[in-house]
């Protein structure tokens, strides 16, 4: 169970990175492109959309990166932050709802119970 755990992890972390790049890239791209637009009003929308995207989706991933981080140090507080952000990763089709799955059956397995909670003590 000790490679699922890791994985989760790993995943969690990929994730959660690929989440960040892809919230920094679409504000620079949204914010460039308004820069080149002659009209006010695109450029205030434009750059409005980008800084919302982007810092949605850089809130977003931030937790599964510490979820992640908690779940390779054994964390038990980390494990139910996993469950919580898989469950709601069941909802981004496809490749969350496969991460997602995945999580939920490694975290709630009886072995992995016993591993985050011998650590606890």
């Amino acid at each position: 169970m000790q490679k699922h755990i890791t994985a989760v992890a790993a995943l969690h972390i990929g994730f959660g990175i690929l989440g960040i790049l892809v919230g920094l890239f679409l504000f620079a791209i949204l914010s460039g492109v308004g820069i080149f637009v002659e009209d006010y009003e695109a450029q205030f929308v434009l750059w409005t959309v980008g800084i919302s995207l982007g810092t949605f989706l850089v809130l977003v991933s931030i937790p599964g990166i510490i979820a992640g981080i908690g779940l390779l140090k054994h964390k038990n507080w980390a494990r139910i932050l996993t469950l919580i952000i898989s469950a709601i990763d069941l909802l981004n089709i496809p490749f969350g709802t496969a991460l997602g799955i995945y999580s939920i059956w490694t975290l709630v397995q009886e072995e992995t119970i016993k591993i985050f909670n011998n650590n606890s003590l």
